[in-house]
C-alpha cells in the first residue's frame, strides 16, 4: 500500500501513463496528465507558503480541476477539506473557519459566495477553477503558469498516519463536525473496496456521485489508483448516464437509490444498450429489495449494496462480487474492520444475532476524532474506539449486516417503534410508485404519526386509498401511514440521498 494518497496517482501514472484516466463532458485526460497537473498544483501551493499540515478546502461541482486540486493538495503535504456542494456560503464558511483552511479551490460561483463571507473564514487565497477571474481570486490556469520549477511529488516524508482529510458531517443537529482521517484510513478503504468489488484496470466506471462525498471520493480514488477509466458527470441526469454507459461500454455504475429510481423510470430505458455492465453498486441509504431486483433484471448484472460514513472515509461494509448473496443487506464489514450491534440505551450491551440495535464499527479506517471537539469525539468513539454510527441494524448468523433505519429517524407512535425504511420498502413495491419517503407528523394523542410522500411512476394512476390498502395487507395496523401525499420530487442531498428531515419543511403547505 502507498504511504500517501498523493502517491496513488503518481504510481498510477508510472503504470498506466497515457491510458485514459478521466472522461468529462467530451474531453479526456490521461493518468500522466493528471499526475503532472496535480504536481503543478502542489508546487504552486508551496510557492505560496502552504506548509505541511495546513488545510486547503475544495468547494466545487464535479470537474477535472477538482481531481487535480485534490491530489495536488495532498502531494504538497497539506490536508484536504472537501466541502459538500449543497452547503450555503455561510455553512461552508463555518467549516472553513472551523478547520482553519488557508486556501480554497472552487468554482467561480462558489468562490463568489465565499468572498461575501470573507470576514468569517480567514482564508488567504481563493483559487478559481472557471469563469472570468473574480476580484481577489486567482485563476487556477494563471496560477499554474506562474509556478516555479516542478519538484518531486508527493512531498517527501508524508506518512500513512499523517492527517489527509477533514470531512464535515451533514450537521443535522447543530453545527457540522469535521471528521479527521489519516492517509492510511483512505488508502485502506480504497484498497479494500477495490478488492471486494474486483475493480481493476479493465473497468470503465460511470459516476455522477459528488467527489466531495465519501462514496464518490472512494469511487474516484479507486479509479485513479487502480488504472480504471472514470467517466465523470458534473451532476446526475438519467439520460446522460444511460448514454455514457452505452457509449463508453461501461462495466460499472455507482449510484444511490434515487438514481436507480430515475433510471428505471426513464421512458426510453429500453432503447439503451447496457449489456457491458458487469456489476453496479448502491449506497447512501437503504433500497427496497423489489427495486434492487428490478435493477438487476433490467441492467443484467449484480447490484452490490454498500454502506459508509464520513467518519470512515468511505465504505464500512459491502458485498463481495463473488461472495454470497444477501439482498437487502449492506454486506459484511470491510477486511480488518469489526462490527457489532449494541443496545442503544446503554451503548455497550452487545445484542444477540438477529436483534436490532445500534451498529458500531471499529478498525483502522475509523477517524481519529472530530477536529477540535474532544467531547464529541469521546461521545462517538467511547473509550475503546467503537464508532457509534447512529444506524439501527441487525447482524445475522453469517455476519451479514441489515440496516433497519437511522436511529434519529425512528417514529414512535403511541409507544410503538416505526422504521420509515420498512414502510418505504413496502410502499415502493406498488407498481404505481416511482419513489417514496416516509416522515413523521406530530399528533396530540399518539405523539407522532407516519406520513408517506409519493412520486408516482409515469403513466400509472394511483390513489391514497389504494396505497393504504396495499400497506394494510403487508404491515401491522400501527405501522400503516396515516396519510399519503403525492409530490413531484423529494428533497435530496448533493449525493442524491433523500432528506427525510426536510419532508415537512418542503411540503407543509400541502398538509
Amino acid at each position: 500500500m502507498q504511504a500517501s494518497i498523493g502517491a496513488l496517482i503518481a504510481q498510477a501514472a508510472r503504470r498506466f501513463g497515457d491510458k485514459t484516466a478521466l472522461v468529462f463532458e467530451g474531453r479526456t485526460w490521461s493518468f500522466a496528465q493528471l499526475d503532472h497537473r496535480s504536481s503543478l498544483v502542489a508546487q504552486a501551493l508551496i510557492d505560496r507558503g502552504v506548509s505541511r499540515g495546513a488545510v486547503v478546502s475544495l468547494y466545487s461541482p464535479n470537474c477535472p480541476e477538482w481531481i487535480i486540486a485534490y491530489f495536488g493538495i495532498l502531494k504538497a503535504g497539506a490536508v484536504v477539506n472537501p466541502l459538500n456542494l449543497m452547503l450555503t456560503p455561510s455553512e461552508a464558511a463555518f467549516a472553513i473557519a472551523d478547520c482553519g483552511a488557508v486556501a480554497v479551490f472552487g468554482s467561480a460561483e462558489k468562490i463568489a459566495g465565499l468572498q461575501a463571507q470573507a470576514g468569517a473564514t480567514g482564508v488567504r487565497d481563493y483559487i478559481q477553477f472557471d469563469g472570468v477571474p473574480l476580484g481577489g481570486a486567482l485563476h487556477l490556469e494563471r496560477l499554474l503558469e506562474q509556478t516555479s520549477g516542478l519538484g518531486d511529488y508527493p512531498r517527501a516524508g508524508i506518512g500513512p498516519d499523517d492527517v489527509s482529510t477533514i470531512g464535515y458531517t451533514s450537521g443535522t443537529t447543530g453545527h457540522p463536525k469535521g471528521a479527521v482521517l489519516s492517509h492510511r484510513s483512505i488508502l485502506m478503504n480504497v484498497a479494500m473496496t477495490a478488492t471486494l468489488h474486483v475493480r481493476n484496470p479493465g473497468d470503465v466506471v460511470v459516476s455522477a456521485l459528488p467527489l466531495s462525498h465519501v462514496y464518490g471520493n472512494v469511487v474516484m480514488n479507486a479509479a485513479m489508483g487502480y488504472g480504471m477509466t472514470l467517466v465523470l458527470h458534473r451532476q446526475f441526469d438519467a439520460e446522460a448516464i444511460l448514454h455514457s454507459i452505452q457509449t463508453w461500454r461501461a462495466t460499472l455504475f455507482d449510484g444511490v437509490p434515487t438514481m436507480y429510481h430515475y433510471l428505471l423510470d426513464h421512458p426510453r430505458l429500453a432503447d439503451f444498450d447496457l449489456s457491458s455492465l458487469t456489476r453496479c453498486t448502491v449506497g447512501g441509504q437503504t433500497m427496497p429489495e423489489a427495486k434492487m431486483e428490478q435493477v438487476e433484471a433490467r441492467f443484467g448484472c449484480r447490484l452490490l449494496e454498500l454502506w459508509g460514513m464520513t467518519e470512515l472515509g468511505g465504505l464500512g461494509a459491502t458485498h463481495s462480487l463473488y461472495g454470497p448473496r444477501r439482498l437487502g443487506s449492506i454486506g459484511i464489514p470491510l477486511p480488518h474492520q469489526q462490527a457489532r450491534i449494541v443496545d442503544p440505551a446503554t451503548g455497550e450491551t452487545v445484542a444477540a444475532p438477529g436483534v436490532v440495535g445500534e451498529l458500531q464499527m471499529r478498525g483502522p479506517i475509523v477517524m481519529t476524532g472530530y477536529h477540535s471537539r474532544p467531547e464529541a469525539t469521546r461521545e462517538v468513539l467511547g473509550t475503546q474506539g467503537w464508532l457509534h454510527t447512529g444506524d439501527l441494524a441487525r447482524i445475522d448468523e453469517d455476519g451479514f449486516i441489515f440496516v433497519v433505519d437511522r436511529l434519529k429517524d425512528m417514529i414512535i407512535t403511541a409507544g410503538f417503534n416505526i422504521y420509515p425504511a420498512e414502510l418505504e420498502r413496502v410502499i415502493s413495491e406498488h407498481p404505481g410508485v416511482a419513489m417514496v419517503a416516509v416522515g413523521s407528523v406530530p399528533d396530540a394523542s399518539k405523539g407522532e404519526l407516519a406520513k408517506a410522500y409519493i412520486v408516482r411512476r409515469q403513466g400509472i394512476e394511483v390513489e391514497p386509498g389504494t396505497l393504504e390498502q396495499h400497506c394494510r395487507e403487508r404491515l401491522a395496523a400501527y405501522k400503516v401511514p396515516r396519510s399519503f401525499m403525492f409530490v413531484d420530487d423529494l428533497p435530496k442531498t448533493a449525493s442524491g440521498k433523500v432528506m427525510r428531515r426536510r419532508l415537512r419543511e418542503c411540503f407543509e403547505q400541502g398538509e
